[in-house]
């Protein structure tokens, strides 16, 4: 354990469940596959995001990186709303569209205040837990 402290090793465990749930909620055909295809996984995208920054930003607070997280994911959805020729070029690439979106929706803003605040609890269990 010297090599990688409690902290990133949470973190990254976090990451390997967060990662390939949010990528499944892409590809879910059953039961309510539209809401999990186009709602549910906003909740894993920002949680996502949380991880990410605390896992580079060590020194960030989980508050701040839950909120600028919301606030990025937030301008990005009304960045759907712009069309120009190269951000449809780019929306064509299923890694882009994912991390960008492709369509604008007032419902996907519950989603990600949920993830965000999932995103947040998770930061700060990982941090608890990782200080025992």
């Amino acid at each position: 354990m010297s090599y990688l402290n409690k902290r990133t090793l949470f973190t990254l465990i976090a990451l390997l469940i967060i990662t390939p749930l949010g990528f499944f909620t892409k590809f879910y055909t059953g039961s309510a596959y539209a809401w999990v295809n186009n709602s549910l996984g906003g909740v894993f995208y920002e949680i996502f995001w949380c991880l990410l920054i605390f896992l580079l930003f060590t020194k960030l607070k989980p508050m701040i990186i839950a909120i600028v997280v919301l606030l990025t994911t937030c301008t990005l959805e009304f960045t759907q709303l712009w069309r120009p020729q190269f951000l449809e070029t780019l929306r064509d690439n299923f890694i882009i569209r994912t991390i960008i979106g492709n369509s604008f929706s007032w419902s996907d803003f519950p989603y990600y205040i949920i993830g965000s605040i999932a995103g947040f609890a998770l930061i700060v269990l990982i941090k608890r837990i990782s200080e025992r």
